[in-house]
């Protein structure tokens, strides 16, 4: 079945795929493995952060795959993010730098502002990943803010782009509200919005919007509870996977019912970027183009929304790291 749900057409000219990896909590020996795995089995999109601390290993298992012939530079949509720390526009540029030389990259299709949040430097060479806490090493560790205005990291994510570093700039985990004042000033409008976002989440309004201003809507944690659980931030019992509508779904399409959820995600109009460490999962999250969910069923599956948010800095902030710092209503 020729589905035309497998890349989205960006305002460039580009063309994101709507599956992704996601490099979010992959051990770092697992990493380079797993990225030639997943290009093997027809990944193209590649999800990576400086906040991951595998990078290094994801610029190896790029360059083995290129070395391989499994794809070209080209081929390749590869995505890093702006840390926190280094939201001043002098750091900047130098984070990008610093991703680049553990990608062994040229350049970024894609970089992201990680969080509209805004921390106290630490140089690379101090502590990289610098994490959250500013000194892990304090009788009270806990975050440090620097009030720095969204603007001003704008301006030199958008320089970074002008000086081809990256392909296209973007934000992620921004509100409609951040968005609109975004755009109200950016010369480079953001290409490209990364959510949470699953049937839990469905996030109706910010995806209308992100359409009606053309920026394309990426998906993290597309499966919902899974990656929290071991986290503590969410239960085995919280998964949508088990809800009866996603089962029912799933044996009468011959699916898993991960699959039932991704395909919602791309049919909708998203990408979608499931994190996994199991490279029998590969094939499967990346199936979803040989079959459609009817309009009534798409509906059901929405319908699930519960406004409810794993990832939620207003919650881990203040639990994790000492610091109460809410970026959602």
């Amino acid at each position: 079945m020729s589905d035309s749900f497998q890349t989205i057409p960006l305002s460039s000219g580009c063309q994101l795929p709507t599956v992704g990896l996601g490099l979010w909590k992959i051990a770092e020996e697992k990493t380079a493995p797993m990225i030639e795995a997943a290009i093997r089995c027809g990944y193209r999109h590649l999800d990576a952060a400086c906040d991951y601390g595998n990078e290094v290993q994801a610029g190896q298992g790029i360059q083995q795959s290129i070395a391989a012939g499994l794809c070209r530079r080209e081929d390749l949509w590869v995505t890093s993010k702006l840390w926190n720390t280094y939201h001043r526009p002098e750091h900047v540029r130098p984070a990008i730098e610093k991703s680049l030389k553990d990608l062994q990259l040229d350049y970024l299709d894609l970089y992201l502002v990680h969080f509209p949040i805004t921390l106290k430097h630490l140089p690379i060479e101090h502590r990289y990943p610098p994490g959250w806490f500013y000194d892990p090493t304090a009788p009270t560790p806990r975050m440090e803010v620097d009030a720095v205005p969204i603007s001003e990291t704008w301006g030199a994510m958008e320089e970074l782009q002008r000086s081809g570093l990256c392909k296209h700039i973007g934000v992620s985990n921004f509100s409609t509200a951040l968005i609109r004042d975004l755009l109200s000033y950016a010369s480079i409008r953001p290409a490209v919005l990364q959510v949470e976002s699953h049937p839990y989440l469905a996030q109706e309004k910010l995806l209308r919007y992100c359409n009606q201003e053309k920026i394309a809507y990426t998906a993290f944690s597309p499966l919902g509870a899974g990656s929290y659980v071991e986290l503590g931030m969410a239960a085995h019992s919280d998964s949508v996977l088990n809800e009866p509508i996603i089962t029912q779904l799933a044996e009468k399409y011959g699916k898993s019912t991960a699959q039932i959820t991704l395909r919602w995600a791309v049919q909708r109009g998203t990408a979608a970027i499931p994190k996994t460490s199991r490279i029998e999962r590969l094939s499967e999250n990346i199936s979803l183009y040989d079959f459609a969910l009817t309009d009534s069923e798409m509906a059901q599956i929405t319908s699930l929304d519960r406004n409810h948010r794993y990832n939620d800095p207003g919650v881990f902030c203040e639990k994790a790291f000492g610091c109460f710092y809410p970026i959602y209503e």
